[in-house]
């Protein structure tokens, strides 16, 4: 496989200076709406907090600037039999307090990661077991045939086994149930950042790693992540020169950036699809006024609010033509998306209205519903106008928009009715949204994000052959039947593909990915 090739390629990763002689140390100041919410690479499996630790910590397996797979802390990846991938490790790999890294860092880390607490499970659910062959050399094996365990690992990031064992740290954050450890507030990778101040929600400040073990390509030796939070404050920060880089330019804000004599706005397609969910699972909802059965078990009702969305008028109104209306789960640019089935259920609230009354709600009723409103691109505007496309079809919605900092800990408890999410697969794969968001949920991680538990035996009985399939014709064809059994069923409302929208001073070079994630080793900054 390609991947194989890459890793045979690795000595064009193995050397590099951790500071480029002769190139001056530089500062790059970069703003994004919200913090990460932790250090904990385990904790929260959200891009942003992905994106930030990254940094700092790495996989076995990353990312080229194209998004195929890379060597990281392995250099080599072969298969002894269908189930079982060999990584030969990285040798004179430090971690940032001087440890080594080992084999046995390797087998501690997926343990926490698949372990009580981590958010990091859907990547794991399906490896059988981890061993350590010598000190540099690790065997995955899997539960059945896993041809993409490599893209799937990509995102599951190795900490010090020594460092979380002296530090108290050996199981993840829990952000569900609100429990902290040294991991939380401090830092100890093998990446080309480390972490030397953290004030949550205030600053954090990254610095170059000397004694990084790659190349780093920019020439930032300091990078400073600050959240702004208010969209106009952070924009004239920009404007202004006291940021260079900032994540989201707010829609309405991208010709006034381009027009200003000291920064660009980047924009370009993003691989993540924002959706809303339902809890399918519960007799009687949490938060609603209907008591003694759940609407939201009736498919009649789950296509009501499908069709009662106006999702052309959120892309005009809200989204200023900045978004890609979708059918379904996944879009273009995820391997198996299929156009064919890109086909909303049209913009009708009579239909809707008829629906309602056919399953008993002619009346409607209320519900509360969840949103974060510092995110994903206008999503407090998005869900305010959900609201009122519901509201024509006699659903009363309660908003309850806030901070992710709570919002993500109440969804991922599935404390919640009805709510909004966004994902981006992290293998850049369908496969990744079948299984965290569609399969049926069990303890294992599988449907870990599937927050309103939805569930399908026929999905989760393709879920697993497509995982095993080597034959890609096949397995698009299983991957849509899948798609298509999960929106006949109408198990989520997709809304769209949002853009990229980065603001980047004129003297900052940088890369800006499909996936939003945001490497400071491509920060430069001009002479």
């Amino acid at each position: 496989m390609n991947f194989k090739r890459n890793l045979l390629a690795a000595h064009v990763f193995i050397a590099g200076a951790a500071i480029s002689l002769g190139v001056a140390a530089q500062t790059v100041r970069v703003a994004n709406q919200g913090d990460a919410l932790s250090l904990d690479p385990h904790s929260l499996n959200e891009s942003l907090q992905l994106s930030v630790t990254g940094n700092v910590y790495e996989p076995l397996v990353g990312r080229n600037k194209d998004l195929t797979l890379a060597p990281a802390l392995a250099t080599t990846i072969s298969q002894p039999s269908p189930s079982v991938w060999r990584f030969e490790l990285r040798k004179g790999v430090l971690f940032h307090d001087g440890t080594p890294f080992t084999a046995d860092d390797v087998v501690f880390s997926f343990a926490r990661a698949a372990g009580d607490g981590s958010d990091m499970r859907s990547y794991t659910n399906d490896i059988k077991e981890v061993r350590k062959v010598n000190d540099l050399t690790v065997d995955i094996e899997t539960k059945a045939p896993f041809p993409i365990l490599p893209d799937v690992i990509s995102l599951v990031y190795i900490m010090s086994k020594k460092w979380c064992e002296t530090n108290q740290a050996t199981k993840p954050v829990d952000r569900r149930k609100g429990i902290e450890n040294a991991a939380s507030f401090r830092a100890n990778g093998t990446g080309p950042y480390r972490v030397r101040e953290r004030q949550p929600n205030v600053r954090t400040v990254f610095a170059k790693n000397a004694n990084y073990w790659g190349k780093v390509e920019g020439n930032a030796a300091e990078v400073i992540f600050t959240p702004i939070g208010n969209d106009a404050t952070r924009v004239a920060a920009l404007l202004s020169g006291e940021i260079d880089v900032m994540e989201p330019v707010p829609v309405q804000d991208i010709a006034r950036v381009n027009a200003s004599a000291n920064a660009r706005a980047m924009t370009g397609a993003e691989l993540r699809t924002i959706f809303l969910g339902m809890d399918q699972k519960r007799d009687e909802l949490l938060y609603s006024s209907v008591k003694g059965k759940n609407p939201f078990k009736d498919k009649r009702v789950r296509q009501a609010f499908y069709q009662a969305i106006d999702i052309e008028g959120i892309k005009r109104t809200v989204m200023r033509g900045a978004s890609n209306p979708t059918a379904i789960m996944v879009g273009p640019g995820i391997n198996g998306f299929n156009a064919d089935l890109n086909k909303r259920f049209p913009f009708d609230v009579e239909a809707a209205k008829k629906l309602m009354a056919d399953a008993g709600y002619a009346a409607g009723f209320e519900i509360s519903m969840n949103c974060p409103n510092d995110r994903y691109v206008n999503d407090g505007q998005i869900c305010e106008a959900v609201a009122a496309n519901l509201s024509r079809i006699n659903v009363k919605v309660n908003l309850q928009a806030e901070t992710k900092g709570t919002y993500f800990p109440k969804i991922l408890r599935r404390d919640t009715s009805f709510y909004m999410l966004g994902w981006t697969p992290g293998t850049y794969d369908s496969h990744n949204a079948l299984n965290a968001l569609m399969r049926c949920v069990d303890d294992k991680g599988s449907g870990q994000f599937n927050l309103g538990s939805y569930c399908n035996p026929k999905v989760d009985e393709l879920t697993l052959k497509i995982q095993s399939e080597t034959d890609k014709a096949k397995r698009n064809d299983m991957i849509k039947e899948a798609f298509k059994l999960h929106q006949d069923d109408i198990g989520h409302l997709p809304l769209h593909q949002q853009a990229l929208a980065w603001g980047v001073s004129k003297k900052v070079d940088l890369v800006q990915l499909a996936d939003n994630f945001m490497p400071f080793k491509y920060f430069s900054v001009k002479k």
